[in-house]
């Protein structure tokens, strides 16, 4: 049933509108007004229009041709390099999704649904079935000197339950309001995302943006794990999740910015809170903390990103624990003729104060995705976390930090296509690695295994 529940929300996201026609080029003094959201087009090299490739080759669309190119909401630059929330990634990334008209609306509609069998081995293994979804909707369109942008997402996730689905070494959020989640992945909320933006061109390549979500996502870290292209295909969450990109749903978050060319500098005030463990409502919390962050994609292929956030009381069960988290990533995509190769490199480290806490914590990860013309996606991730929360109060290894090592392989092979949506049966392998003092615990070779159909608009 949760699968079939996820299905109808991406039916719902994806309705079959008419796709829109190319918009005029606009004129060469153009540039100081607001950018239109339809226009221009990108011509990749080998001669194939990719502006609307669902990432491996094949158009998204329902027709072949020069199909419009999507204008970011938030500068005068193509929608390739939005990632989640206001975060940046390599020009030469391809959307994502659907693309159509609604009168004066740029709209995308973007999606995604798996249905997994997650296996994980040793003593405090697990055994599950779940589905994980999100769809999305974004619009774009002129308004008075600049632009208006709207995004919403959701995600059935809080129907696979509130202890979420089995994770080795996973920590982080709550399942009943009194007992963290450990060895355990967290559901997303319903609300994922709720938020505007409005931004204002200057000059010949700059523009000046503001963004308010309820939810919504800071300036803070690299764009979240399901929104990467490196690491999309991968239903399995990261260890590193809570050190990079874990303020990506946040109850509360105005963000000011301004770009130029190559750059992007940018702050968030935000409520740092994390979800709780009701899924489906939406949260409200005075703002307590701040964040800043600077992009830059100096070629077409690279995207890199520093950050540094502020979180006063991000822990339910920790209120009087801050956390100040830094942030560096990179992220490199490859548009062949053949192939669409990401790689992700990112690092965080999470400084903890608070009554009897003073610890500093550091997490890395290199994560790539291969993406071979219609049929065959690989996929790697590894990574390592200095993690101190495995253990209960009153356990003796209690605030004690492990080092946690993961290596995880997979392989999606995309047989069918149904309108927009596009049809993958996939599986993931992951080996972990931590000190032997933890064996007693967790056995001396525990493993994460997972099979999973996956749709995706």
């Amino acid at each position: 049933m949760p699968g079939r529940l996820a299905l109808i929300v991406l039916a719902l996201a994806a309705p079959s509108f008419a796709f829109a026609q190319p918009a005029d080029a606009p004129s060469p003094g153009a540039a100081a007004s607001a950018p239109d959201p339809m226009a221009g087009h990108d011509m990749s090299t080998h001669g194939h229009d990719r502006s609307t490739s669902d990432g491996q080759g094949s158009p998204s669309t329902a027709h072949t041709g020069h199909d419009p190119e999507m204008k970011s909401g938030l500068g005068p630059y193509s929608m390739r390099r939005e990632g989640s929330g206001t975060s940046w990634q390599p020009d030469a990334t391809p959307m994502q999704g659907v693309h159509l008209a609604a009168g004066d609306w740029a709209v995308m509609a973007h999606g995604f649904v798996n249905v997994v069998h997650d296996e994980q081995t040793g003593p405090r293994g697990d055994t599950k079935g779940f589905s994980q979804s999100m769809a999305m909707l974004m619009a774009n369109r002129r308004a008075g000197p600049g632009t208006l942008g709207l995004r919403a997402m959701v995600s059935l996730d809080p129907t696979m339950g509130k202890s979420g689905y089995p994770l080795v070494f996973q920590t982080g959020e709550t399942a009943d309001g009194a007992t963290p989640l450990v060895d355990r992945q967290h559901p997303h909320d319903f609300f994922m995302e709720l938020s505007t933006t409005y931004s204002i061109p200057f000059g010949d390549d700059g523009a000046a943006f503001a963004y308010f979500g309820l939810p919504g996502e800071p300036a803070l870290g690299p764009p979240a794990f399901m929104h990467r292209f490196s690491g999309m295909r991968n239903p399995e969450a990261p260890l590193t999740h809570h050190w990079l990109d874990s303020t990506h749903i946040t109850f509360g978050v105005a963000t000011l910015g301004v770009s130029r060319g190559p750059m992007q500098l940018e702050a968030s005030w935000f409520n740092s809170r994390e979800p709780d463990q009701l899924r489906w409502n939406i949260e409200t919390r005075r703002f307590d903390s701040w964040s800043a962050r600077l992009s830059v994609n100096p070629v077409r292929a690279l995207s890199m990103q520093v950050s540094y956030g502020d979180l006063a009381s991000p822990e339910q069960l920790e209120p009087d624990v801050r956390v100040r988290r830094t942030t560096a990533s990179a992220t490199y995509h490859a548009d062949l003729r053949d192939v669409q190769w990401a790689s992700t490199i990112a690092y965080g480290r999470n400084r903890k104060t608070g009554p009897g806490v003073d610890s500093s914590e550091a997490a890395w990860l290199v994560e790539s995705t291969w993406a071979f013309r219609d049929t065959h996606t690989i996929f790697a991730r590894a990574e390592q976390v200095e993690n101190s929360e495995l253990f209960a109060h009153g356990d003796p290894l209690h605030g004690e930090a492990f080092r946690i090592r993961k290596l995880s392989v997979g392989y999606v092979y995309d047989f069918a296509k149904t309108g927009p949506l596009k049809w993958g049966v996939g599986g993931v392998v992951g080996f972990l690695s931590a000190p032997s003092r933890l064996d007693a615990t967790y056995g001396s070779h525990p493993r994460s295994y997972m099979v999973f159909l996956q749709g995706r608009l």
